[in-house]
């Protein structure tokens, strides 16, 4: 039958997780209906079915970690061999895909390595049919970096050892659930070698933590990666998530850029009175009515236009050339918090749109965050990166540079406050907020750092100054 492989979602990933299936066992679907969703390292992205037909399959249970290239799904039926010379059938073409590792995500999950005991060990043909097939490798070399593969001529199936009886407990799958199977694996306990208690002939936690020879309260033999039952409340005191996808990418990031990068942190607190009364005046107007201005929309307006006096902070430090890269365009990053880490998508080109055009593509880059569904390529050429920790009732922060730019702005909560007028020395209650920009010192000095963030500060004070620019 014809089996999906996981494809490379773009820039030569290596693996990705399941995170849902969006059909089952006997569903039928069509070419280019989306299927499942994937996380990358970089996003969440969903892959359409490159055959039309009937799950017969699904060979990989959601929260699980997988190589790109592995079988995921069996679409159609399985083609009927012709009996071997002693009547028996050759086994057919597949692969086990399970993962002992698998950490998941619940207890309530599918069972790893269900419906795969009546497969025996076989081993797959080396190349490609024609026909159908042919038409899968195309489908997923739309994912991938290198182009379209060579598509080879048939070849048969090689069987392999043919595979021992079922009722044996050699050949029979262990069934566990995820977390199960990752508490094994940090106890170093052989899963395979365990008798079942649980329902359904399932490996239960209470039968690793026996075999590990301690208990749940902490009893001796219990490894320190198994979690800790509460006295109290019955609950877990202690639990553990792998590092992996969004997260695990921005972790490399972070770090890589801390300590690659000499940062510098400047501050400066605004009066932005103003620019909130702008922002009303701009939701009153016909053109802005169908998406939504925030303060967001005039900052971001406002770093563009400072970096014509400022191109510095719109380059990038190529270490291995030794050069400074100054960019003639903008690719503005918006940082964007999900429930599976921070992703920057970026508005490309955004110094080249009108203020109308900048505020409904910072619309779609943010619901598109929201949804979880920024694509690599959305994040992929960021110049600068502005971070709104604002909406979190932060006044400021020292944020961290992107890998591949120069400088990033943090935008701290507007909140009404005392505030001398220069003009009369009265106190009085206005709009402020406080700016943060962070530089890469190596090429940015604090003349320019300052200077830039400057006028950033003018224009939000005075969104009228943006005639100057």
């Amino acid at each position: 039958m014809p089996e999906y492989k996981l494809p490379d979602p773009g820039e030569g990933l290596t693996e990705a997780e399941i995170v849902k299936w969006h059909v089952a066992v006997g569903d039928v679907v069509e070419i280019n209906q989306i299927v499942v969703e994937i996380e990358t390292a970089k996003s969440i992205v969903e892959l359409p079915s490159p055959y039309a037909g009937a799950v017969s399959a699904i060979l990989v249970a959601e929260g699980e970690m997988i190589p790109v290239g592995t079988p995921i799904i069996a679409i159609g039926d399985d083609v009927a061999d012709e009996p071997a010379a002693g009547g028996a059938p050759e086994a057919p073409e597949a692969i086990d895909l399970s993962n002992p590792a698998a950490s998941g995500g619940g207890e309530g999950e599918s069972l790893v390595g269900r419906n795969k005991a009546d497969r025996g060990p076989v081993r797959r043909a080396r190349k490609v049919p024609s026909g159908a097939m042919a038409a899968h490798m195309q489908a997923q070399a739309a994912f991938e970096t290198g182009g379209a593969p060579m598509v080879e001529a048939d070849e048969e199936p090689v069987p392999a050892t043919a595979a021992a009886p079922l009722d044996t407990p050699a050949a029979a799958r262990t069934l566990a659930k995820p977390p199960v199977r990752k508490l094994a694996k940090d106890l170093g306990v052989d899963i395979t070698t365990l008798t079942p208690s649980g329902p359904n002939g399932t490996v239960s936690r209470e039968d690793v933590e026996s075999a590990a020879g301690g208990d749940a309260s902490g009893a001796p033999g219990l490894g320190a990666g198994a979690p800790r039952t509460s006295t109290a409340g019955g609950g877990e005191r202690e639990w553990r998530e792998p590092i992996k996808g969004v997260r695990k990418m921005m972790a490399q990031a972070m770090s890589r850029s801390a300590f690659t990068s000499p940062h510098v942190t400047e501050w400066v607190t605004i009066d932005v009175t103003r620019t909130m009364e702008l922002v009303e005046r701009l939701k009153a107007r016909r053109e802005f009515r169908e998406v939504r201005v925030s303060p967001l929309l005039v900052l971001a307006r406002a770093c563009l236009l400072a970096m014509r006096r400022t191109p510095e902070i719109n380059s990038w430090w190529d270490d291995a050339a030794q050069e400074v890269v100054y960019k003639r365009y903008v690719n503005l990053g918006i940082a964007a918090a999900t429930p599976r880490g921070l992703v920057v998508p970026n508005v490309k080109d955004a110094d080249s749109m009108s203020l109308l055009e900048l505020a409904q593509a910072l619309n779609a880059l943010t619901a598109t965050a929201r949804e979880g569904k920024t694509q690599p390529a959305e994040m992929a050429g960021g110049t600068f990166t502005i971070t709104n920790v604002g909406v979190f009732g932060v006044d400021s922060g020292t944020p961290i540079i992107n890998p591949g730019e120069s400088a990033i702005l943090c935008f701290g909560a507007i909140r009404k406050q005392p505030w001398v007028d220069e003009a009369t020395g009265e106190i009085v209650a206005r709009d402020l907020t406080t700016l943060a920009l962070s530089f890469d010192h190596r090429h940015i000095d604090g003349e320019k750092g300052s200077r830039y963030l400057a006028d950033v500060a003018g224009i939000m004070a005075d969104p009228a100054s943006a005639l100057l620019f």
